[in-house]
């Protein structure tokens, strides 16, 4: 079976990391990166890292305004699988590169399969949440990470072809834990000791886009009881700079470029806690003990909050304030796992080698 697997963005990068060993194991894949994200710090470094194959197509579509881009991507794809004539088209998450292959495919003869369905924050106004919505309500194979999302998705109407496969990032995580644990020198070289600095990375919208936001949280977060590190994402530089806010952030933070994904993982493990927008990394420091302050008032990733190890303070500086001292308490040992047992790649693999020869397109 041709599956044409289609990237863009960080976080795909990481979930197609445990998806693509698993789909090559039984299928051809062709791996299509629209280049959504392209800097070096958030792209290719982690093909590089993870040992994901190169890709067989890199679109180079780059950054810019929702509408071009996304139309740009689609006009690209739909060469690519005229050009593959694939079985599946797989996508991931919740961003413009997902939207994009996701409309393409629901107009071919193809079937699509989405890693991740079902999430809701229910806010329509982040850009995520209407790619994730749209997405699943095209789709023909729906993989859910979690029970919650089986229910979104079922309140939705939406039954047929969905699996519980548990989080693929969760795979990608126990992977890749011992040997970042192990090998990363990242603490070494920013001075750092395990539970004695706070990690924080901004990078939505709703954060950085107003100047008034963006520099309450780089004032608040300065007022943390610990250091703190934080990794910015280019979008976050380029607002810093625009609003004449990096010489501030670079004197009340430990402003570093962006880290792959090793150093990532180690800076979240040894963290005393991360602050956050992030859904990604909600449950990245989910999976790896550490205490998680979000800076939004929703989250998709309701478990983590439910389960005691991640708080919504939203963007007023009071709140994160309260945030950044809260008193979690946690047990490591009576912590559940809604995400599943690391094992989702594979699950997601065997239900396409069962489902979709056997599906019919509506």
């Amino acid at each position: 079976m041709k599956i044409c697997a289609v990237v863009g963005a960080r976080p795909q990068f990481i979930k197609a990391f445990p998806v693509s060993q698993a789909l090559r194991r039984d299928h051809e894949e062709v791996l299509v990166h629209t280049g959504q994200h392209y800097d070096e710090t958030m792209s290719a470094v982690f093909f590089t890292e993870l040992g994901i194959p190169e890709p067989d197509y890199n679109l180079g579509v780059g950054s810019g305004p929702h509408a071009r881009q996304t139309a740009a991507m689609m006009e690209k794809l739909d060469a690519v699988f005229d050009d593959e004539q694939p079985d599946v088209v797989l996508v991931y998450g919740d961003t413009n590169s997902t939207l994009a292959a996701a409309m393409v495919a629901a107009k071919r003869d193809c079937l699509l399969a989405h890693v991740e369905a079902g999430l809701r924050s229910f806010n329509r106004e982040m850009p995520e949440e209407v790619n994730r919505v749209l997405t699943d309500h095209a789709s023909d194979l729906l993989f859910a990470p979690t029970e919650t999302a089986v229910s979104h998705l079922a309140n939705e109407g939406i039954t047929d072809g969905v699996h519980l496969t548990g989080d693929v990032m969760y795979d990608a995580i126990l992977a890749v834990h011992d040997r970042a644990m192990a090998e990363s020198p990242i603490l070494d070289c920013l001075n750092l000791r395990d539970g004695e600095y706070l990690l924080a990375t901004i990078h939505r919208p709703a954060n950085t886009d107003d100047p008034k936001t963006l520099k309450r949280i780089i004032q608040t977060l300065g007022d943390a009881p610990l250091p703190v590190v934080f990794p910015a994402h280019p979008r976050t530089v380029a607002r810093l700079e625009e609003f004449e806010l990096l010489d501030m952030a670079h004197n009340n933070l430990r402003l570093i470029s962006p880290v792959g994904y090793r150093d990532l993982v180690r800076l979240l493990a040894g963290a005393e806690r991360v602050a956050t927008d992030s859904g990604g990394i909600q449950k990245e420091a989910f999976f790896l003990d550490t205490p998680c302050v979000t800076l939004r008032e929703e989250t998709e990733w309701v478990e983590t909050v439910e389960a005691g190890w991640n708080i919504l303070v939203g963007a007023a500086p009071d709140a994160i304030r309260a945030g950044l001292t809260h008193e979690f308490a946690l047990n490591v040992d009576a912590k559940p796992t809604p995400y599943g047992d690391g094992h989702a790649a594979a699950k997601l693999s065997d239900i396409l080698s069962r489902e979709a020869p056997l599906a019919v397109k509506n």
